[in-house]
């Protein structure tokens, strides 16, 4: 059975929700680290106010028994405490009023699904399609990954994320080992490992946001201890790092995505793009170099995972920009909902549970079983096989 989720809910509604489906039984969860994950994403500097109202946690319904999943589909939701501000307003019975009551949106702004949903599904109040549009949405995307997380950890495989670059800020790399480089990273307001880098940044998003504007950046992900073969080379939609790619574009503001080296492949040499190909003993088949991060083929080489996502600055500005009134058709100030001057830090860590989903997710299609105890025996044997190539 393959791994899936599905999630539901609005950004003002009563909760998220979300169904997984796939995992097997017998997966120790450890809730508490999934909340602090779920924490990580409310967290980075230059956060609006719906952060300071919202303590995510996440519940678990179905599935889980014992603090051990039982290979049924695990249900979990978590509340949205700012509901209670909109009850009547998200209401699911019919409510009568005025536009201003019912809070309508009949001004698309810019840069949103608005426009596009309200035209596709023919709403005339776009707030139907911001509300399921809003990145609120990650909040149980960051849950499931968590569990995929967990379910990799086991394997011992690590998840870490970082901040490249905000706007016009770059921070200097530093090739730290994974374990440091989560210590650093979560120490800091932008997930960034140099202090002085971090300062220059949170100076340069006040700086965005008194100015009425929002900013973006590039987030990287990485992850070790991944076996060799996971994804394939046999058709398009097996290829991991095309499927890692996809899920990485999924979120929402995303742009573009790279692998390893990724646009500066293009740019330089093939002598100095294709990573060498060594054997010794204790790690047998290697890289010398891991330039193409970590992929080959469609395929884990057995180097770490290295993946590179681009975030756009947020499109919700609080000095709007022109857009056209849907009932009038004159032009307008597109209308303001609350929002973040820059979301950079959190879209890294929505991008490391991204990516560890489908990991998670190429991981069991590779040693698929319906206990963690088929699973661990199947990839102990496949160990054994590369040992013997």
């Amino acid at each position: 059975m393959s791994l899936r989720y599905l999630t539901a809910g609005e950004t003002h509604g009563p909760q998220l929700t979300a169904i997984i489906e796939g995992l097997p039984s017998n997966l120790n969860i450890d809730f508490e680290e999934l909340n602090f994950q779920l924490h990580r994403r409310q967290k980075g500097y230059g956060r609006g106010r719906r952060m300071q109202i919202e303590k995510d946690q996440a519940n678990f319904v179905g599935g889980i028994r014992h603090g051990y999943t039982t290979g049924a589909p695990v249900a979990l939701v978590v509340q949205n405490n700012d509901w209670k501000h909109w009850q009547n307003i998200m209401n699911i019975e019919p409510i009568e009023g005025s536009d201003e009551e019912k809070r309508r949106v009949h001004r698309p702004r810019p840069g949103h699904a608005d426009l596009n949903g309200g035209l596709k599904y023919n709403l005339k109040d776009l707030r139907n399609v911001l509300e399921r549009s809003s990145a609120r949405e990650t909040t149980v995307r960051v849950a499931c990954g968590a569990i995929a997380r967990q379910f990799l950890a086991e394997f011992g495989i690590k998840v870490a994320g970082r901040v490249l670059r905000i706007g016009e800020i770059e921070a200097p790399y530093q090739d730290l080992p994974i374990d440091e480089l989560i210590e650093v990273t979560e120490a800091s307001s932008v997930r960034v490992t140099d202090a002085e880098t971090e300062k220059k940044m949170e100076a340069y998003i006040d700086q965005i946001k008194q100015e009425g504007d929002s900013i973006g950046g590039i987030v990287e992900c990485i992850v070790e201890g991944v076996p060799i073969g996971l994804g394939s080379h046999v058709q398009y939609d097996r290829k991991l790092d095309a499927r890692i790619a996809q899920g990485v574009m999924s979120i929402n503001a995303f742009k573009g995505v790279e692998i390893g080296i990724g646009f500066e492949a293009g740019t330089i040499r093939g002598s100095q793009v294709h990573d060498e190909i060594i054997h010794t003993e204790e790690r047998g088949y290697h890289r010398a170099t891991n330039r193409l991060g970590g992929f080959e083929g469609g395929m884990t080489n057995g180097m770490p995972v290295v993946v590179r996502g681009v975030m756009k600055p947020i499109p919700t500005l609080y000095k709007p920009l022109q857009s056209v009134d849907i009932d009038t058709k004159e032009a307008f100030t597109a209308q303001v909902e609350r929002s973040d001057a820059c979301a950079v830090p959190a879209a890294s860590v929505v991008m490391e549970h991204v990516v560890a989903w489908e990991i998670a997710k190429a991981f069991l299609e590779k040693f698929g079983g319906d206990s963690m105890e088929e699973i661990r025996a199947n990839y102990n044997n496949y160990n054994d096989q590369l040992e013997n190539y």
